[in-house]
């Protein structure tokens, strides 16, 4: 893609030609029926003026976005990028204070000059939308066993992604001790071999950064002589 050409401006007459154009670069699809864009206010400008690169149908999905100079995305060229949520500007090395990126992720420059024209990129910064989790159930071998001579073994079963568990014994945070064992992502409670202070109510809790969940109690019931 050529660069926009800018005219040469003699004497006191306004230099109408300062041209910003923009590519668009994505990481969604959009439905054909929302379909991104941005226009330049005014199309062309006379140094001095103020230049808006205005945004229109900017996707509700976003975390943020970053405005590039040039045609594709090199942190070296960043000029700012925006944070939703936080209503946070970070300015980057092509960043003049000259320039305000509004909500929507319009830019707008004031008092542009020759060195402005040029190709601009914005970046969209996709939200990561997680679900709430779901409640979990306890898979027991048993829930009846012998002291010093049983094993029990305890699986909290989730269809969720992304999750920690957790573990609880009569409400209480369980303490492992060396006679228990987790599996990886803590989904599986081993107890080799049981004793009678193992007996109680257990549960299982699924969480993330969202939600978290508690299972329905288990109780166990250790027999002993």
């Amino acid at each position: 893609m050529e660069s926009p050409s800018v005219p040469t401006c003699r004497g006191h007459v306004p230099c109408r030609g300062l041209l910003l154009a923009v590519s668009l670069l994505t990481s969604w699809s959009l439905p054909t029926t929302a379909q991104l864009t941005v226009e330049s206010v005014p199309s062309n400008a006379a140094q001095g003026e103020e230049v808006l690169l205005r945004v229109h149908d900017l996707p509700g999905f976003l975390a943020g976005y970053v405005w590039f100079k040039g045609e594709s995305v090199d942190n070296n060229r960043q000029i700012a990028s925006y944070v939703i949520d936080t209503q946070e500007i970070h300015p980057g090395p092509e960043y003049s204070g000259r320039e305000t990126i509004y909500p929507n992720g319009s830019l707008l420059f004031q008092k542009v000059t020759q060195k402005d024209t040029g190709y601009y990129t914005l970046l969209g910064i996709k939200r990561n939308f997680q679900e709430p989790v779901r409640k979990p159930s306890i898979r027991a071998r048993n829930t009846t066993v012998t002291e010093h001579k049983d094993a029990m073994g305890l699986t909290c079963l989730t269809d969720d992604t992304g999750i920690s568990i957790q573990w609880f014994l009569n409400n209480q945070s369980l303490w492992l001790t060396d006679r228990m064992k987790l599996s990886q992502g803590n989904s599986t409670l081993i107890i080799d071999p049981v004793r009678r202070e193992d007996a109680g109510s257990y549960q299982c809790e699924v969480s993330n950064p969202v939600s978290s969940s508690k299972s329905d109690p288990l109780w166990l019931d250790v027999q002993y002589k």
